[in-house]
């Protein structure tokens, strides 16, 4: 039995969940910044502003780790990358194109002291937000759950044929999972209106958006036949979840953030566990299966892949851990600046 290849499994499985606690609470700040601003239009101006400013110094950096696992999975697994990449063209492409509008929105809202112009891109910001968590997580429930592939990893039907029960469930978890976490890092890291409020949703809401992460978690133990591994990693989810709500409900918020996020590793540890050696079942019939091994790339790619990641993931994590550790500090509307009195330039050729 090769190492390489479930080295470079569980390495692509460390990558996708640490996108998904990473981006996650990124996800979960630009719905609520939808859900969660309260009062007039001023209040709600000011909640919204103290929201994207906790995640502006942070939420490029972690869509990196988008980036990363999908050049992992591209190297180390061409096929599987092949035929998942392919079978999902329609999600994938629109979540493309909802990852543009969270990038553009961050970056623009404060462009211009006009109310419409802000009101345009908070809806951008929390509609792509909301689209982004949805597709990701049919995408991972597809590759944990199987997609109808041929022997030669080719899909089999129209292109909506992803659009399944496990797709369904797994997109609903990672948006119910978004909200939460985005929740419990608002409550660490904002003061005043918005962490009050961000506290309260988390102890409220919380089993209720957790439920379909458990629902997929619980379908893949038993349909791909879970080992003593991943159902104590489920235990350890369960665990990260009790200790995650109940330190919401006592608002303390360190641990409740701790907790969700030991939820999402133990959940997510759990699916990956289950899965191997498989990473695309096939329900047409389990020979056409993508598995660990006849997935993977060559020995010497591999081995290559490797040298650089030894030297290179220290690096990124250490260089994303400085920067959380510079931007630790809680955000209050006192401390934001105006936004800019922009006026475009159109308009001042007319003056």
């Amino acid at each position: 039995m090769e190492t390489l290849p479930i080295v470079w499994f569980v390495a692509i499985a460390v990558l996708w969940i640490g996108f998904l606690l990473l981006e996650g609470f990124d996800l979960g700040v630009g719905m609520h910044m939808l859900l969660s601003a309260r009062g007039d239009r001023a209040a709600k101006e000011n909640d919204r502003r103290v929201m994207l400013n906790t995640i502006g110094p942070v939420w490029d950096g972690n869509e990196v780790w988008l980036i990363t696992a999908g050049a992992a999975l591209f190297a180390a697994f061409p096929m599987w990358y092949a035929s998942l990449f392919s079978a999902l063209y329609v999600p994938l492409t629109i979540t493309l194109l909802a990852l543009i509008a969270r990038a553009v929105s961050i970056e623009y809202r404060g462009k211009m002291a006009d109310p419409r112009w802000a009101a345009f891109w908070t809806w951008a910001l929390g509609v792509g937000s909301l689209v982004v968590a949805f597709c990701i997580g049919a995408a991972l429930a597809i590759t944990s759950t199987g997609l109808p592939i041929d022997a030669n990893g080719d899909r089999v039907g129209h292109p909506f044929v992803w659009l399944t029960p496990p797709a369904v469930i797994g997109g609903l978890a990672v948006v119910g999972f978004a909200l939460v976490h985005g929740a419990t890092f608002l409550a660490l890291k904002s003061d005043g209106p918005v962490r009050e409020r961000a506290g309260r949703f988390a102890a409220t809401w919380a089993p209720l958006c957790l439920a379909p992460a458990a629902v997929w978690a619980l379908w893949v133990q038993f349909a791909q036949g879970g080992t003593a591994l991943s159902w104590s990693l489920v235990a350890l989810a369960v665990a990260g979840a009790a200790i995650g709500w109940i330190s919401a409900r006592g608002r303390r918020e360190r641990l409740a953030f701790v907790g969700f996020a030991t939820f999402l590793v133990g959940g997510a540890g759990a699916i990956f566990a289950a899965m191997f050696p498989n990473v695309l079942p096939s329900t047409l019939d389990p020979a056409h299966s993508l598995t660990v091994w006849n997935a993977a790339s060559g020995t010497y790619t591999l081995t290559v892949m490797t040298v650089v990641a030894a030297f290179g993931l220290p690096l990124v994590i250490a260089y994303q851990a400085w920067s959380y550790w510079i931007f630790r500090r809680r955000i209050t509307p006192g401390a934001i600046p105006d936004a800019h009195g922009f006026v475009p330039a159109i308009l001042r050729a007319k003056d």
